[in-house]
């Protein structure tokens, strides 16, 4: 089965929103749409921290990311792209803060235009409000500990191929 190396991007403005995009996957243009973090792709031999970094400019302009530390990974099967082929998602999320700005789409590739409906800032408690499909599934629960400022030392696992790992996981804080 094919793999996917992906960087995921929680990208944080000065006001501690994150930026989301509501969208829907390749092949499946008409289908149901959902909220997922900014990134893609890993290219061949690229760092996870170079991807994020590429993937920020392509899909938002905004040049003055800093990037903090991988905090979670997950896994997913998915079918994908235009023949529906399972590929094995393996994503890793790293995190980002900008001063923010105006958003750009000219980084974007044609499918993306065809693909992406919405792209905004979101607050923790609108993410825990919205009835709306977001990913990774838990996402409001999960980011209570980032932006807190409690970071894992290593990533913690937030979905396998099973599913979204319960429950959530949490920074362990020394008492």
């Amino acid at each position: 089965m094919p793999e996917r190396l992906t960087a995921r991007v929680l990208l944080f403005d000065p006001e501690g929103r994150i930026l989301l995009m509501k969208g829907r996957l390749p092949g499946n243009s008409s289908g149901p749409a959902f909220w997922f973090t900014i990134g893609g792709e890993r290219e061949a031999g690229e760092s996870v921290e170079a991807a994020a970094a590429r993937e920020i400019v392509e899909e938002t302009g905004l040049a003055d990311a800093e990037l903090g530390p991988v905090i979670w990974t997950s896994e997913a099967l998915i079918a994908f792209g235009e023949r529906g082929e399972t590929i094995h998602f393996k994503e890793a999320y790293i995190v980002a803060r900008t001063r923010g700005g105006v958003l750009s789409r000219a980084g974007w590739m044609p499918g993306e235009h065809e693909l992406i409906d919405e792209v905004r800032w979101w607050t923790l408690e609108a993410l825990r409000r919205s009835d709306e499909t977001i990913y990774p599934i838990g996402l409001a629960d999960l980011l209570v500990d980032v932006l807190a400022g409690r970071i894992p030392s290593e990533p913690l696992v937030v979905a396998t191929v099973d599913g979204p790992v319960r429950p959530i996981p949490r920074v362990e804080v020394a008492g």
